[in-house]
């Protein structure tokens, strides 16, 4: 471990300024003579382009996003269903959790149809796409959509 040295270079003295005209950075400390930029506090705002109208006020701001709205959903495959269930069993986003194939906090959970299916299982769901519906009820199974009950005070 004793031969483990940073190479030659790698660190650099910070430098001085402002320790006397013998030291190459007194007297005026790098900043120059005269103007803005030589002042204490002096200096522009961050995006001010010299009285040129800025690009954050150039740029159009309007019009509508979805954003703020979005549904960020958990995906779960056909393949972590065979996987992780029986034949005959119920799965619902409380098993699921039982299972922990999803998190205590996640509440929206849409199942994919990536993967294949061979048992019978009765999913109870907020969303399920049409490719995972139509192989789960090719094994003998059943899809029941369910709608989620969102919570009026944090909008969620």
């Amino acid at each position: 471990m004793d031969a483990l040295r940073k190479p030659v270079g790698a660190t650099k003295q910070k430098k001085r300024v402002g320790r006397g005209a013998g030291s190459g950075n007194g007297c005026t400390a790098g900043r120059g003579m005269n103007g803005q930029n030589s002042r204490s506090g002096g200096g522009v705002r961050p995006g001010f382009e010299g009285g040129q109208m800025p690009l954050y006020r150039r740029i159009a701001r309007r019009g509508f996003s979805n954003y703020p709205f979005k549904v960020n959903f958990t995906v779960i495959n056909l393949s972590d269903l065979e996987r992780v269930f029986e034949s005959g069993d119920v799965v619902s986003i409380d098993t699921l959790r039982e299972k922990n194939l999803i998190k205590n906090s996640e509440l929206e959970v849409k199942v994919l149809g990536n993967g294949t299916i061979t048992k019978r299982l009765t999913l109870e769901f907020v969303a399920v796409s049409g490719a995972a519906k139509s192989k789960i009820e090719a094994a003998g199974g059943t899809v029941k959509e369910i709608e989620l009950v969102q919570d009026q005070n944090n909008g969620e």
